[in-house]
């Protein structure tokens, strides 16, 4: 599949209120002419007044079909979607527009699914605004994954010199240690190095684990879950013919020389795996979700409410995330078509 023959990514409106017109008028801005083609599902009229209110210098048109957006893109961005039920105030969200946003990402899967466009890329939502409108989910991942049928979904956090992936996500620092298992860390790895071959077509990708404990747990002097959970779990990927190694301590895994010998670290917990991707890269690092049966990026920040309205955000984890969506989708094709 050549660029040219590539369809063009699904950008969900995300929560009105933040930072999301602005980010999407202004990754435009970035892409219009090198690509990857995206199309803004919204209202058109929302991307429209915050160009201009913005002064970005972005005409939006709105197209009838997500197979026009293309065509459009290099003069304008294209936006399709039904009128909000609400002006969209900066700062100040409005659960009157939380059905609008949650059937702008039903509406991304719907389209890449149907092989209509390429990829969902998720633009930040609000979910405290969202639970009055019958949203029951922790984020977006679980939603996508109910979406997708109920698939097992993995947190990737990258950028383009580290990729991470958190065993366990959101949850309180001992709650993490107590949900740590081996099953948890052989799926989690599994599903791993499938989509560094498949979406990032690296062949025979490598894999480092990372201990939980200081010094990975120094033999079971500072611990035993390297011992009992995380190398039995090492083990058992590498007799499935994954290339892996660990547990290692996590203080000296992600220098420079160390990353090279990586192509993506197993972490235990939150925190573990986003305090070195944040700090090598704070404002280009992505949010990808693994194992679904479509590609799904998305900007690794929130709805930013303090600087909406401002002309302050930085759209370079957006613009990331197309790009990296782009690629992902042109890989997946070719693997499927392989």
């Amino acid at each position: 599949m050549t660029e040219s023959d590539a369809l063009p990514l699904a950008l969900t409106l995300g929560e009105p209120a933040g930072i999301c017109g602005e980010i999407a008028c202004k990754a435009w801005l970035e892409l219009r002419d090198s690509g990857p083609a995206f199309v803004a599902l919204g209202d058109p009229a929302y991307f429209r007044e915050t160009a201009a209110a913005l002064d970005l210098g972005v005409p939006v048109e709105p197209v009838a079909s997500v197979e026009e957006a293309k065509a459009v893109f290099s003069r304008a961005l294209p936006a399709l979607g039904p009128a909000l039920p609400a002006s969209a105030v900066a700062g100040r969200p409005d659960g009157a527009t939380a059905r609008a946003v949650i059937e702008s990402i039903e509406q991304a899967v719907r389209l890449t699914l149907d092989g209509r466009t390429g990829a969902v890329v998720t633009n930040p939502i609000h979910k405290t605004s969202l639970y009055a409108a019958g949203f029951s989910y922790p984020g977006h991942t679980e939603f996508l994954a109910e979406l997708a049928g109920g698939a097992r979904p993995v947190m990737m956090l990258a950028c383009d010199e580290l990729r991470v992936v958190p065993v366990t996500v959101h949850l309180s620092l001992g709650d993490a240690v107590r949900a740590l298992t081996r099953e948890a860390i052989v799926a989690c790895g599994r599903i791993t190095a499938a989509a560094l071959e498949r979406d990032f077509g690296i062949v025979r990708p490598r894999l480092a684990v990372a201990g939980l404990n200081p010094h990975a747990g120094e033999s079971g002097h500072l611990g035993r879950e390297e011992i009992e959970i995380i190398g039995p779990a090492v083990e058992e990927l590498r007799a499935a013919g994954i290339a892996v190694a660990g547990p290692f301590p996590a203080d000296s895994l992600f220098h420079a020389a160390a990353r090279k010998r990586f192509d993506a670290a197993l972490c235990m917990y939150h925190d573990q795996a986003l305090i070195p991707l944040k700090t090598i890269d704070f404002d280009g690092g992505v949010n990808a979700t693994l194992g679904l049966p479509f590609v799904r990026t998305s900007p690794d920040h929130g709805t930013a409410f303090d600087i909406a309205g401002q002309g302050k955000a930085n759209a370079r984890s957006l613009v990331a995330a197309l790009r990296m969506a782009g690629a992902m989708a042109h890989h997946r094709a070719a693997a499927e078509t392989a």
